[in-house]
């Protein structure tokens, strides 16, 4: 059984449907992880949910900061973004059963040896603890009172993370981490500001997270999407899957054997017109 793993489809179903093409997907024999991000800026998010919830357990995704922006949306939490695309899901006859599927997804995966995250982790964090802190948040959103999270899920502070760290802080700064960290400082201080460029446009004191000295999931493998303008990192740990399909790039598929030594990557290019950023 071949596990692949998908970079951010951001509604792209296009893309995604010529993509399981190639890879000749069988739900039957195969596991499919998207690593966030399956909706907005693209045409079609809501087939793109349709098709993830068909597959059932043959298919898994995890939450991107623009899935957690679908779900703050339908709650008026947040307004519409000039260039969102999930008007078709909003006012879907469906829309109820997406949004709960969406919502019980969960923040971070550990599969064959790999940890998979949207965007990053904090250095002081070991992979179990990513797998702890993601289902703390996981609950939060699957439980009843769901929408009150949402509510104090959205701000740029607290910065780093403390032990100390107690209820919605303390879920902010996961949900900061995994869904929308790029840069951070050797102490772990998250930057938001900087959202374009590759590695070298890190402010003055910063580094991408996976540079960070004495990482402590400096041993694992990490797979993430997110930074669709990262370029190549050839390091066997780190495995950026965001090729910017949405942006007019392509989309990105790895495949990963019984070991980490069997590995490939699988692109199919973007045909529609490149959303505007």
């Amino acid at each position: 059984m071949a596990l692949y793993l998908i970079g951010d489809v951001q509604g792209c179903d296009e893309a995604l449907g010529r993509l399981l093409e190639k890879i000749a997907f069988s739900p039957s024999r195969d596991r499919l992880i998207l690593l966030g991000d399956l909706v907005n800026r693209g045409p079609r998010s809501q087939a793109v949910l349709q098709r993830m919830m068909a597959l059932q357990g043959a298919a898994e995704g995890l939450l991107g900061n623009h899935d957690l922006h679908l779900l703050a949306v339908s709650q008026g939490v947040r307004p519409p973004g000039r260039w969102d695309t999930i008007t078709d899901i909003l006012q879907a006859p469906d829309r109820d059963a997406l949004l709960d599927w969406l919502r019980c997804r969960p923040l971070a995966l550990r599969e064959r040896g790999v940890l998979m995250v949207h965007a990053g982790v904090l250095p002081q964090w070991t992979a179990d603890q990513v797998l702890a802190l993601a289902h703390e948040v996981e609950g939060a959103l699957r439980g009843a009172g769901w929408t009150t999270f949402v509510h104090e899920m959205y701000g740029d502070e607290p910065d780093s993370w403390r032990d100390d760290l107690r209820g919605a802080e303390r879920l902010r700064v996961v949900v900061n981490a995994l869904t929308r960290l790029r840069f951070c400082t050797a102490h772990g201080r998250m930057e938001f500001k900087t959202k374009i460029g590759d590695a070298s446009a890190a402010p003055p004191g910063y580094l991408p997270w996976f540079d960070v000295p004495g990482r402590k999931t400096a041993h694992d493998v990490i797979a993430f999407g997110h930074w669709s303008t990262l370029g190549t990192v050839r390091r066997d740990d780190v495995l950026p899957l965001d090729s910017g399909c949405v942006w007019g790039g392509a989309l990105t598929a790895l495949r990963l054997g019984t070991d980490l030594s069997d590995r490939e990557l699988i692109q199919v290019d973007c045909r529609q017109a490149q959303a505007p950023r």
